[in-house]
Parts: structure tokens; sequence; C-alpha cells
């Protein structure tokens, strides 16, 4: 167990955070129980922060630095700590997705990370391994914080048929992930498109991909195996990504119809059941 005197601010961004927030609330005067009524948290939470032991939320966040004056530094910490909780392999990823100003993936069975609810990433990331769930499902749903930018990337995602009927967690679940799916109805930044089991054999057959592009830096894709991530800038593999994801979206439907179609999975498949 972590002891508190001897904790190591710069051993990881949750021992920097744990840190910091000890000597804000020390220097406030408060005790970790103190603090913990303020935020309507428990005392003991706030010293698993304090200690490294556990993951701040940016709810938890957002309420100590107000609470404790501290000019949105917990806030800003909080993505930090949040993006180094992610594995080792995926974190390139997620400063990948923090950095990009337009990002264009193609998933053949399941949501992007980026569209999940929390019961749905909860459902995905516990298939196999249920420990430490709740922090793996808040570090998941963390990126999404990227959506909140003052001026957020351009996402579009083009997603298989399939992954409407593949039922995550259960018949709620998929409800509650559709129905998010489609609140992006009218977010020209956040742009949804199916690729119907009609368009049958399509450019993105070799599996789901990634493409993100930036300001100023070279565009990447990334492409994915089992615990491992694979970005690359070759200029031969981004050229023809590219032109497999114009064809992907050609083959797919269009916004509208996409939305349609979602909609009507929603209802047919996971609406209320009459007994």
């Amino acid at each position: 167990m972590t002891h508190i005197n001897v904790l190591d601010p710069g051993a990881s961004p949750l021992d920097y955070y744990g840190f910091e927030l000890r000597r804000l609330r020390e220097a406030a005067g408060l005790t970790q129980k103190q603090l913990g009524d303020i935020l309507n948290y428990t005392g003991s939470l706030v010293g698993q922060i304090e200690t490294a032991r556990k993951i701040p939320t940016p709810e938890f966040s957002e309420r100590a630095d107000a609470a404790l004056g501290s000019d949105g530094l917990l806030s800003r910490l909080v993505d930090l700590v949040l993006r180094s909780q992610l594995p080792a392999w995926f974190q390139q990823v997620a400063e990948l997705e923090a950095r990009a100003i337009e990002m264009c993936t193609f998933h053949t069975h399941l949501m992007h990370g980026l569209l999940q609810t929390k019961a749905y990433a909860r459902a995905v990331l516990g298939a196999l391994d249920r420990t430490n769930l709740d922090d793996r499902t808040a570090v998941r749903l963390a990126r999404q914080r990227i959506f909140d930018k003052a001026e957020p990337l351009v996402l579009w995602a083009v997603i298989s048929e399939a992954a409407l009927y593949q039922e995550m967690g259960d018949r709620d679940t998929m409800r509650g992930q559709l129905a998010q799916l489609l609140s992006f109805e009218d977010n020209p930044r956040l742009n949804i498109q199916i690729l119907p089991f009609t368009a049958g054999a399509h450019a993105g057959l070799q599996g789901s991909f990634d493409i993100f592009r930036f300001a100023s830096d070279p565009t990447i894709v990334y492409t994915e195996g089992y615990g491992t991530g694979h970005p690359t800038a070759n200029p031969d593999t981004v050229k023809d990504c590219a032109l497999r994801y114009d064809h992907l979206r050609a083959a797919a439907l269009s916004l509208k119809d996409s939305a349609e179609l979602i909609r009507r999975v929603m209802e047919d498949r996971y609406g209320e059941q009459v007994a």
C-alpha cells in the first residue's frame, strides 16, 4: 500500500494528481472527511485518490477545483491521469484522437470507443475481464472529452450493420447505445453512416481501421490486433486506406437513411416487448 508521506509526485500522473490534491486540501485547512463532505464524496475516497489507489473522475476534479480554488488545476490534470491509465499500447492512439482535426473510422462488429455509452463500454470491457471495471470504463469514456473542446475534431464513422445487432450487454444497453448514435443526428461534427448488409463485398473486408488527419502533421492510419496497435504514416498505406474509406462511405447509407435504419433496429429489435 502506498503511504501518503512517501508518495512520489514524479512516479506517474496518478501520483502527481494525488500529491497536488493533498497539497491543496492541506493548504485549505481541511481534513479528508471535511473535503469529502463538501464534494459529496466520502473522506475515504479522497484518501484513496490522494494515495494514488483510486482514479479520479472529471466530475470529482471539477468539484475539487471549485472547493479548493485551484483555478482548474485538477481538471487539467485529470485528462493526463486518465490517458495514462489506458493500456500502454493504446495511449498513443488517445493522443492521436486528442490532436486530430478529423478522424475517419470503420468498425465491423462494435461501436467505436468515442461513441460508446457507459453501459455499452462496461459490456465490452467486461467480456473477459471484470477486474477494476468501473475504473476502466471511466478511463474509456474520458476519451470522449475531446468533443468538449472549443473546436472538436470532425468524426466520420462508418459502422457495419452487424454492429447494430451484435448485442453487447442486454436489450436496454443496446437501446441506449443506438439512442446515443441518434443523438448525434444534427451534429455536423459527428457523422454516422451504416454499411448495410446489402452492400455485399466491400472495401473494408480486411477489418476495422482509423484514419487521423492533423492540421500540419502527416496523416496516420491505425489498425489493431489482440493487445497491440499499429499506427503508421507510410504514404502508400495511408493512400490505400483513404481510398478504401472513400469506397466505404460511398457504399454506406446516407446520414439520413442511416439514422432511419438505426431507429428501426432500436424499436424492432430492442424496443419494449409485449408479453
